[in-house]
C-alpha cells in the first residue's frame, strides 16, 4: 500500500449535498478497491488563479488515502469522468511528505479545539 494525497476543485455552483456526495463517492471508490482514508479537509470556497470552465472560484479538498498503485489509474479515470470536479492532482507521498502531512493534521486538529 502506498500513501497518496489529491486535491481536487469542485464546481462553485454545488451545495453541500452535492459536496457531500463527491467525498462519498470517492470513499466508496477507495474502500471498494481495498484503499483506505486516511484524512479529509474541506479548505471551502478559493478564486482561482485563472477561470477554469468559465469559473472564477471553486471548492478546494484534500484527501489522504493509502492505495494499490494500480489503483491510481482507474481512480483518475473515475475522477475526469465526474463532471462536478473541474481540476485534481494526485500525488505520492514519500517518507519526508508523509512527516510534514502529519504535522500539517495535528496544526489543523490544534487550531479546531482552540475555536
Amino acid at each position: 500500500m502506498n500513501n497518496y494525497e489529491i486535491v481536487y476543485i469542485l464546481n462553485p455552483v454545488l451545495s453541500e449535498k452535492q459536496i457531500e456526495e463527491v467525498m462519498k463517492k470517492i470513499k466508496t471508490f477507495l474502500t471498494s478497491k481495498k484503499g483506505k482514508v486516511v484524512n479529509y479537509e474541506s479548505w471551502g470556497l478559493k478564486t482561482l488563479s485563472y477561470p477554469i470552465e468559465n469559473k472564477n472560484s471553486g471548492f478546494y479538498n484534500l484527501i489522504e488515502f493509502t492505495a494499490e498503485a494500480d489503483t491510481i489509474t482507474d481512480f483518475e479515470v473515475e475522477l475526469r469522468r465526474d463532471e462536478r470536479i473541474m481540476r485534481h492532482l494526485v500525488v505520492k507521498l514519500e517518507k519526508d511528505a508523509l512527516e510534514w502531512a502529519e504535522k500539517r493534521r495535528k496544526r489543523v486538529k490544534s487550531k479546531e479545539k482552540t475555536k
